[in-house]
């Protein structure tokens, strides 16, 4: 055979190149082969996307929008639980099983830091605590000592100081130090509104039972000391607020901290080191889910002006402090809420030094949903035990209770 009739054979037998095939189709080659899907892929398929499409939107819109507000309020194990369902249910869909269940694996690492999941517990192992380390507890008291819940009207708990003794702490952070005017009715079935806040002074009870303790109080804040306060002032929000909240409302006139005023600072000189400490109560999260309507929306959008003021106010503050800082109290703030970014990257989260693995402190009976508590510190604080003990029935919170250090 010569040369010229081998090469003619060789051309013959070459297969014909194939045309290259667009993006798309390989896209569609790989998320759907050609074998037809069942419903019961269909379903799987389509609820895994779906779940990874909330997520996404999540991350990108919590915090950031009041129309995703409601949203917000799913328990935030749910970014851990739904993908492990749709994972338990993958192998069904057999013709992309493989990718569905690499998918959900994506969502579950995605949504993993909104799960309220403390990881860090399994590794972190708190530093032992100096001579010179002091006892903060921090505690949303629910009305003071008030039962507002009885049907009998008002009662008041005689174990409440008790309680506050058992934490046994140098520093209490407390929240709502005040009354609700029960006589509007059941507080549970309406709206908050500053006339139903009623405030208190408790100041004599408190110096009766805590003895040489010094005492701050700004709104519905106050602090107890067993070290000297140097100084203390409410963090006031309205240069955060929009013109139409600036205004005080007419039952709050009398009581203006009651409004403005959502963080106390309270400057205490800790074994000769001043540090910052700020007890707070963010307000509650937007609570419509009604978006058709306007009124909901307008809401909603208050809501969430005012709790980032308060925010801003907190962080404002803490970025011109030169002092060590503690922040805790109620944020009113699932882990799945966004808004915790507008802390200063100043402030670090002690979540790592709880040993729980899902640390609740939002109570509604006998059950814990998730996380509504915090605390944050300054890098130069050191927390040697972070522990969340129970209320004992006196509130819908737990307390929270650390040991600390100042370097």
């Amino acid at each position: 055979m010569s040369d010229r009739d081998a090469a003619i054979e060789e051309q013959l037998t070459t297969a014909p190149p194939q045309p290259e095939t667009d993006w798309a189709t390989r896209v569609r080659r790989f998320v759907r082969p050609r074998r037809r899907w069942c419903w019961g892929t269909k379903l799987v398929v389509t609820a895994s996307v779906a779940w990874l499409l909330f997520v996404l939107c999540h991350l990108l819109a919590s915090g950031r929008t009041s129309l995703w507000a409601p949203l917000e309020l799913i328990p935030p194990l749910l970014f851990l639980v739904v993908p492990a369902l749709l994972m338990a249910v993958a192998p069904l869909a057999r013709p992309v099983r493989w990718r569905i269940m690499s998918l959900l694996l994506v969502t579950a690492v995605l949504g993993a830091g909104r799960s309220g999941v403390n990881y860090a517990t399994l590794w972190y192992t708190p530093p032992p605590a100096p001579s010179g380390a002091i006892t903060v507890a921090a505690w949303n008291t629910e009305f003071w000592d008030q039962d507002w819940r009885t049907a009998e009207g008002d009662r008041y708990s005689p174990g409440f100081y008790a309680y506050l003794h058992k934490l046994n702490a140098d520093v209490y952070l407390l929240m709502e130090y005040l009354y609700v005017d029960t006589r509007a009715g059941d507080m549970r079935s309406q709206r908050w509104t500053a006339d139903l806040a009623m405030r208190i002074d408790k100041l004599a009870e408190l110096r009766r039972e805590f003895p040489g303790y010094h005492i701050a109080v700004s709104g519905e804040q106050i602090t107890l000391s067993r070290f000297p306060i140097v100084a203390h002032r409410g963090l006031d929000m309205r240069p955060w607020l929009p013109a139409d909240q600036k205004p005080i409302p007419e039952a709050l006139r009398d009581w203006q901290e009651g409004y403005t005023v959502e963080t106390l600072r309270t400057d205490i000189d800790v074994n000769g080191k001043v540090v910052s400490f700020y007890d707070a109560q963010i307000s509650q999260p937007p609570l419509e889910w009604r978006l058709y309507s306007a009124e909901s929306r307008d809401i909603n959008f208050s809501r969430t002006l005012r709790r980032e003021a308060s925010y801003r106010a907190i962080s404002a503050d803490i970025a011109a402090n030169p002092n060590p800082a503690v922040l805790a109290g109620d944020f009113n703030t699932s882990p799945a809420m966004g808004i915790r970014r507008l802390l200063p990257e100043r402030l670090v989260d002690r979540t790592p030094a709880l040993s729980s693995l899902y640390p609740a402190t939002y109570l509604a009976g006998t059950a814990e949903l998730w996380r509504i508590d915090w605390l944050y510190t300054t890098p130069d604080v050191t927390v040697h035990r972070y522990e969340l003990p129970g209320s004992e029935g006196l509130s819908d919170h737990r307390a929270q209770r650390m040991v600390m250090s100042v370097s």
